[in-house]
């Protein structure tokens, strides 16, 4: 079972100069010119600049965000400005170099829960004591997208340390028990509902900028909104700043975001021991 050992986020870091490299636009040429879109120079050069490893190199240097580890998952809902890059790679090479390392995509903001089931089944394999996760999200794109072209999205990231649950010496951080997917809003918010009435004085929720006002009965659950700049890192920026407060009076915190694009759901519950009223 993943357990939270630390955490580290970054958001709106200083943009950076745009790098004029016609391998990079002409990559990009290649990528999406078959499927009818066109590169926009304009707004590479207009962009942050900010990429995935611009991110990772913030966020390693975090207070108890470096050190070995035996994963790495590097995940994200956006491509990379600079796509020749293996950020899985560098990460790793920053922990040590010892530590398997890839990449979840393509999934929208579904990626960071898809790694948190990948963890725990290394966990249970008895594959990986020490896992990093890093959500990562860079703003500057080619072609135009539906979540960055209706919404004021910033770069920002998030890393995660997941010990195992019986690793000696560990802390007792609040724990993964769950994660869920759902095919629509209207199913995503009736499970939402279901755990916060199963403990109402106990519980937490988070919800990302994807659940519309109004669709979740908290049943007296308290609520935080995350903010609508991120579209994959946004309830997770919330927990890498604020877990630690949680795990001492929230036994569940549910983190739960709707992908504007495919309205498919996600959610992940974590249970913290020494918060009043037990794992919940």
């Amino acid at each position: 079972m993943p357990v939270l050992r630390s955490a580290a986020a970054v958001a709106d870091p200083p943009r950076r100069p745009y790098h004029d490299d016609p391998s990079i636009v002409g990559f990009f040429r290649d990528l999406v010119e078959p499927f009818g879109s066109t590169v926009d120079e304009r707004r590479l050069r207009q962009g942050t600049n900010v990429s995935h490893r611009d991110l990772v190199d913030r966020l390693v240097t975090a207070d108890g965000a470096d050190g070995p580890a035996d994963l790495v998952v590097v995940t994200h809902a956006l491509p990379d400005v600079h796509p020749f890059t293996a950020v899985a790679s560098h990460l790793n090479m920053l922990l040590g170099g010892a530590a398997q390392s890839f990449c979840v995509s393509e999934q929208g903001l579904a990626a960071p829960f898809t790694a948190l089931r990948i963890i725990a089944a290394y966990q249970r394999a008895g594959r990986a004591g020490r896992a990093v996760l890093a959500i990562l999200e860079q703003t500057t794109l080619p072609t135009a997208h539906p979540v960055l072209d209706t919404r004021d999205l910033t770069d920002s990231g998030v890393l995660l340390v997941l010990g195992d649950a019986g690793e000696p010496g560990g802390k007792d951080g609040p724990a993964l028990s769950g994660v869920e997917s759902f095919s629509s809003p209207e199913d995503t918010a009736a499970r939402v509902g279901e755990l916060a009435a199963a403990d109402p004085a106990g519980t937490l929720l988070v919800l990302g900028p994807g659940v519309q006002d109004g669709t979740v009965d908290p049943a007296g659950a308290r609520i935080i909104r995350a903010g609508d700049t991120s579209y994959c890192t946004s309830v997770w920026l919330e927990l890498a700043r604020h877990w630690q407060d949680w795990r001492r009076d929230a036994a569940t915190v549910v983190l739960c975001d709707v992908d504007p694009l495919t309205k498919e759901g996600q959610l992940a519950v974590f249970r913290s021991p020494s918060a009043p009223g037990g794992a919940g």
